[in-house]
């Protein structure tokens, strides 16, 4: 009896829909990123060593400088169209890049001084300007040309700045409340970077965080200052001049006399002092 009831209800059912056009699911057309798109190229400027770059939209913002931590959008390709990096591939919709600190190859450096907020380029950078005759194994061969298409969203204003030390504030835990003060410590790992000296010091890398204290020496004092009221897992960056860093004495061989210092720093912890 159960057999009969339920073969009945499916045949109401078939009946009820029989010669009822079913509707097929709607598909929304996928979008595709701006960076991918052809545009039409409103401005050309080829620069030395063969660094081309082609507008696609001028922006009317201030003029990229030395010194600056822009918000880009971004996707590095080659000229097969192989994608080896960019803000995607880390699910960002952005990223900040500082200027002038050898951040990424020689190429963007050079190239991002003939910007303006608001710019989108194609910027074209050989190889002797990107990762050269080395490339990056099983990503970019050797003596492969770069192709840089870029967005210049913003040019971040610091957070703060204290005695010339610009401090931006990349990324904060808000339900993070201990501070960083007299009666903390901080731990954090950090890279160190000077305009000739592209990161020569990296803890990352080296997986040994620093340990300070306020009354610690040894922490150059622009460094210091900025850490300071910084939370758990805080990351920042931070642009610190030469008088509050090494001023005329330099250090060693990578900070040359005068020369400013940028930090990108990972806060991992902050203790109460016992």
């Amino acid at each position: 009896m159960k057999v009969i009831i339920a073969l009945f209800f499916g045949m109401l059912l078939f009946s009820c829909t029989e010669g009822v056009e079913k509707k097929k699911p709607v598909r929304k057309p996928r979008k595709t990123n701006v960076l991918d798109q052809k545009h039409q190229v409103v401005d050309e400027l080829k620069l030395a060593d063969g660094l081309k770059i082609k507008w696609f939209q001028k922006g009317d913002g201030p003029k990229v400088k030395f010194g600056d931590l822009v918000k880009i959008d971004y996707k590095v390709r080659l000229k097969d169209g192989k994608e080896v990096d960019g803000n995607h591939l880390l699910n960002r919709k952005a990223l900040p890049f500082m200027v002038g600190f050898g951040q990424q190859t020689p190429g963007w450096d050079i190239a991002f001084n003939q910007l303006r907020q608001g710019d989108f380029v194609e910027i074209l950078i050989p190889s002797p300007l990107a990762r050269g005759e080395k490339g990056i194994e099983g990503l970019i061969p050797p003596n492969a040309d770069n192709i840089l298409v870029v967005r210049i969203l913003e040019i971040m204003k610091p957070d703060k700045v204290v005695d010339g030390t610009k401090v931006w504030l990349v990324e904060e835990n808000r339900s993070n409340k201990r501070k960083f003060n007299e009666k903390t410590e901080v731990v954090f790992h950090g890279m160190a970077s000077s305009p000739t000296s592209p990161i020569y010091v990296n803890t990352f890398r080296t997986n040994t965080p620093l340990t300070y204290r306020l009354s610690d020496k040894g922490l150059v004092p622009g460094l210091r200052k900025a850490l300071i009221n910084s939370k758990k897992a805080d990351r920042l960056f931070v642009l610190v001049p030469a008088s509050e860093a090494y001023k005329q004495k330099g250090y060693l061989d990578f900070v040359r006399p005068n020369d400013p210092i940028f930090y990108n720093i990972f806060v991992m912890d902050v203790t109460k002092i016992k």
